[in-house]
């Protein structure tokens, strides 16, 4: 959607069977609630569990893994705001940082069951400033019951060499995106051998280059698809080798295919048009 109070927000609506998350990042906030069976996640070293009602919450660049528990599969709903409409929301309780939350997993089947109504308000889009209020008063909850100030990071220490160098490596990436350097490249420009450069990726991110470019691709092709462009465009868009290699990797970070999310986002557009 195109956003609430200036700030971007998508909207993801997903039910999983066998599938597993490659592990990935989020630029933004991902916030969400399992509505049926049990997810399974790995996040910051612990493997972690979900169950229906439970509010999920992944901070901007934190790697994490997710899949299902058990057999059956699981549901959830999720959305993706900024750090600044999540700041906006901590500056109203007196924090001056972006919120911090210690723990993904919050038992908090009140604060779920408004996360699903202001999910779906937003997701039909009959009503805009209901699903804005709605949202605003869920992310209010949210950080006034859970969230603290983010830990300041040691500098000088090597997670912060390691962030610095991943930094530095991110950028260049991204901005060659469709005829990426290689490692050897990479490592030469930062004076270090591959083996110490991709330590310290893994250090600063959580996985290893290859990893990361594909995750950043899927993320470029999310947008693209949310402008209307046809799968087939967008994998060549943003540097996957054809359809089906974007179709692999978007399964692996988001869950769905990219049609199905195509057509998630046609099925709002034309409901709004529609209201």
């Amino acid at each position: 959607m195109d956003g609430v109070q200036g700030s971007p927000l998508d909207l993801l609506t997903a039910r999983i069977g066998r599938r597993h998350y490659a592990p990935h990042i989020h630029d933004e906030y991902a916030i969400g609630v399992t509505v049926a069976g049990l997810e399974t996640m790995r996040y910051r070293g612990e493997k972690i569990y979900s169950g229906a009602g439970s509010v999920v919450v992944i901070e901007p660049g934190e790697a994490h893994t997710g899949g299902p528990a058990l057999p059956e599969g699981f549901a959830y709903r999720c959305l993706y705001p900024d750090a600044e409409l999540l700041s906006a929301a901590m500056s109203v309780r007196g924090g001056a940082s972006r919120p911090h939350f210690r723990e993904a997993i919050i038992d908090d089947r009140e604060l779920g069951e408004a996360l699903r109504l202001a999910h779906r308000a937003l997701r039909l889009g009959d009503d805009p400033l209901e699903g804005e209020s709605r949202l605003l008063s869920v992310l209010g909850a949210l950080v006034v019951r859970h969230a603290g100030s983010a830990p300041e990071m040691a500098s000088g220490s090597r997670r912060a060499d390691a962030e610095r160098i991943a930094r530095a490596v991110t950028a260049r990436l991204s901005d060659e995106l469709l005829t990426p350097p290689t490692l050897a490249e990479i490592a030469t420009e930062q004076g270090l051998s591959r083996y110490q450069l991709l330590r310290a990726f893994r250090d600063g991110v959580g996985m290893p280059p290859y990893a990361w470019l594909a995750q950043y691709r899927v993320m470029r092709a999310r947008m693209l698809l949310d402008a209307g462009h046809r799968p087939a465009e967008v994998a060549a868009l943003v540097g996957f080798a054809d359809q089906a290699h974007l179709t692999r990797w978007f399964r692996r970070v988001l869950g769905v295919t990219p049609g199905a999310y195509r057509n998630s986002v046609q099925d709002s557009m034309a409901r709004g048009i529609a209201s």
